[in-house]
């Protein structure tokens, strides 16, 4: 099994030669988020968003590669909590790639 690929963070800080304080939390963010689905993903940047101030979501979209909106969304979700997410499943019914049609032999 291959193991997933962990974002490198593209904040200005960590993209400088000199040591970071913030660099190594940064990298466990990504280590963490690396780890999980795209909606616990997303729940997760959000409470990071709502600890700093929706004013950081360009921020944290460089540190975690998520686009903003994704993270707005995340808070949006958090904020009415959870109640239009299934609880089971990690899309909607309905969403994702439509099945492909079975060929079946003549």
């Amino acid at each position: 099994m291959s193991r997933p690929e962990v974002h490198q963070c593209e904040c200005l800080h960590c993209q400088q030669e000199t040591s970071y304080p913030d660099q190594e939390l940064h990298r466990q963010m990504n280590l963490l988020l690396s780890r999980l689905d795209e909606q616990q993903r997303r729940w997760y940047v959000a409470v990071e968003s709502n600890r700093l101030g929706a004013g950081e979501d360009r921020l944290l979209a460089q540190i975690t590669g998520l686009d903003e909106k994704t993270i707005q969304r995340g808070r949006k979700e958090l904020a009415g909590e959870l109640a239009e997410r299934p609880e089971q499943h990690v899309r909607l019914p309905g969403a994702g790639r439509p099945r492909a049609e079975k060929k079946t032999p003549h």
